[in-house]
């Protein structure tokens, strides 16, 4: 069944097209009177015969179970690159796989690595322009990071983390009070991009959002009045 698109059309217009697609004349205000406006069939969307994105899209769950095998730095690398990663548009100027508001990328990204392979256990800073690590700190925290999200303990059990942060001061200072907004949205943008690219790996994760901001903070050993962490997204291969 082809695609329909429909716009805003005048009474009379409408009408007549109420009338061919079998809903009658509608006079005026006869929608919310009696019978419902008329509704379109869309074709099948099909995750399993669609393309890579589809199939990932389809396949999203979110897994708070984990199995014993680590991650392998391969696997980091591309869902760190997925997340926050350089990516040069031309049209747009944009330099990472998400948008932001006015070009100003206030997020950051940490991995609190556990049992990756080719990795030693730490907190580190992703750096997007370099695609590497910077190590923050020489410590497994993984349980750390679970008793700060409140006991979540499948996040001590997954073999890393990805935590996100964001420096909502930078974006305030060109957008004002929207900007926590611009940010927030943002945010979701990478968390997304994480979870599809953990499908896409054979890996899951599930966004975390309940958490003691001090104790991440901690953690991550970043300062909370310059940066706020908004996402903790354990990642391993589902059980």
């Amino acid at each position: 069944m082809p695609l329909v698109r429909l716009k805003v059309l005048p009474v009379s217009a409408a009408a007549v097209l109420a009338a061919c697609l079998g809903g009658g004349i509608m006079q005026g205000n006869d929608v919310g009177r009696g019978e419902p406006p008329p509704r379109i069939d869309l074709p099948r969307a099909d995750g399993d015969a669609g393309s890579g994105l589809e199939r990932a899209l389809a396949g999203r769950r979110s897994v708070r179970r984990f199995t014993a095998r680590p991650l392998t730095l391969e696997q980091a690398g591309e869902l760190l690159w997925a997340c926050a990663g350089r990516s040069a548009d031309g049209v747009t100027g944009a330099t990472r796989t998400v948008p932001s508001a006015g070009g100003i990328y206030p997020l950051r990204v940490y991995l609190a690595a556990g049992d990756v392979r080719g990795l030693a256990a730490g907190v580190y800073r992703y750096l997007p322009e370099e695609h590497e690590l910077q190590l923050q700190s020489g410590e497994d925290r993984r349980r750390a990071l679970a008793e700060a999200a409140l006991g979540q303990m499948f996040i001590a059990r997954a073999p890393a983390s990805v935590v996100i942060t964001a420096r909502t001061a930078r974006t305030a200072r060109r957008y004002g009070a929207r900007a926590q907004r611009y940010v927030h949205i943002e945010a979701g943008h990478a968390a997304q991009n994480l979870c599809l690219e953990a499908v896409a790996l054979g890996l899951g994760t599930v966004p975390v959002g309940a958490f003691v901001d001090e104790g991440v903070g901690r953690v991550l050993e970043v300062d909370l009045q310059e940066e706020q962490p908004l996402y903790i997204l354990p990642v391993g291969t589902p059980e």
